[in-house]
């Protein structure tokens, strides 16, 4: 998407929801049975030889929403779509596809899947479904929208589709490090109707005050910011990032979800454009961690994601190595640092084997996120320093 192309959020608003808050489809696309889909796609391929007569029998024969889901499901791993971008779920992102395409929540309630679809919305649903398929275009950027958080994102090749295990720990109010209030959502399982369970993921307990300042670093869409400030509601957060197309994309969120008076969107690389005051008493980030050889070896669904949003030097750490040596000029005394590393983890881990690090669990899954204090940082700065020493003589 150019500069003149750049969305606003009033028109984010106008193209998602209605007055009543559900999703509205993008675009009428048309779906052509005789002629192809969308006219432009490389249907001539050999692996899509079959595409066209089963989407053909699928408009014929196919009757509810449920049956769309089925079928959807089956086209996506017949042809080996890689779904690994906002879920790994097929049958998620089959739901997504059919219900976005019937302006419907994602969510919907099950007693609709039974209701039978016409004419003009199996052609939605069965245009965006191709397109999904012979492009092998991640869906968010095929419908520019994605949840985090369970809050609605714009997005588009300039960011990452979200995606990232922090969103439970945002949900919890990183309970228990620090005292939750009201918004906190817990993920554990209610004991009885008047208590609630918060995951155990294996924070410190410190049950501090809640965080009055908050950095979230390399922030891309500003899906975690975002989120941030709609569960510690008094907190300023700080949304930093070095791309300005990503910051632009922040922005509509940020204006879409009208944090404006508490997100500050800032270009920076890394703390480069921080006052170092030891403000935070919260910096959540989630960096460039993949390595070199797993970016050699993406599959193409990857590759329409910003390439430096992803690659980050040989073993996938350049920039962690320089945010744990930075991170305790900008971080209170009490505060905590969390950072994603993803598949990195054992990378770090053997740059650092005298660190102990505090590697968090996942009610839902993931991996490869980390906590540190202040005072575990201060304690480690060295071995962090002779990092950052070694990164800048190679360059």
């Amino acid at each position: 998407m150019s500069e003149e192309q750049t969305m606003s959020a009033e028109a984010f608003q106008n193209q998602y929801f209605n007055e009543e808050g559900a999703q509205v489809a993008e675009g009428d696309m048309a779906y052509d049975l005789e002629t192809g889909l969308l006219g432009e796609h490389e249907h001539e391929h050999e692996q899509f030889a079959n595409l066209h007569a089963e989407l053909a029998e699928a408009r014929e024969q196919l009757v509810s929403i449920r049956d769309f889901i089925r079928f959807s499901v089956t086209q996506l791993r017949n042809y080996d779509v890689v779904v690994a971008q906002g879920t790994t779920d097929e049958f998620a992102e089959a739901s997504a596809i059919v219900l976005h395409s019937l302006s419907l929540d994602w969510s919907a309630n099950e007693q609709i899947l039974d209701c039978r679809l016409t004419s003009s919305e199996k052609q939605l649903v069965l245009s965006l479904l191709e397109e999904r398929i012979a492009e092998r275009k991640p869906l968010s950027y095929l419908i520019n929208l994605s949840y985090f958080c369970d809050l609605p994102f714009y997005v588009d090749e300039r960011v990452l589709i979200p995606r990232s295990p922090i969103a439970e720990l945002i949900r919890q109010q990183f309970h228990p490090y620090f005292e939750v209030n009201e918004l906190a959502k817990p993920l554990g399982v209610d004991v009885n109707e008047q208590t609630s369970v918060f995951y155990d993921h294996g924070l410190d307990v410190k049950q501090l005050s809640q965080p009055e300042r908050i950095l979230d670093l390399c922030t891309g869409s500003g899906c975690i910011a975002i989120a941030l400030a709609t569960r510690f509601v008094d907190a300023l957060v700080d949304a930093v990032d070095i791309d300005k197309g990503a910051l632009e994309v922040a922005m509509v969120n940020v204006d879409h979800h009208d944090l404006g008076h508490q997100i500050n969107v800032i270009e920076s690389d890394l703390f480069a454009k921080i006052p170092a005051e030891n403000q935070y008493e919260l910096i959540v980030t989630n960096p460039p961690y993949v390595d070199a050889a797993i970016m050699a070896d993406l599959p193409p669904e990857f590759l329409y994601e910003p390439e430096h949003a992803l690659a980050a030097g040989q073993d996938g750490l350049d920039l962690v190595h320089r945010i744990l040596f930075e991170a305790p000029d900008y971080l209170s005394p009490e505060g905590l640092l969390v950072c994603e590393v993803g598949d990195s983890e054992w990378a770090l881990k053997q740059a650092y084997p005298d660190i102990s690090f505090d590697w968090l669990k996942f009610a839902r899954g993931g991996h490869g996120v980390f906590a540190m204090t202040y005072d575990e940082l201060v304690a480690n700065r060295e071995l962090f320093a002779a990092y950052v020493q070694l990164l800048d003589s190679a360059q």
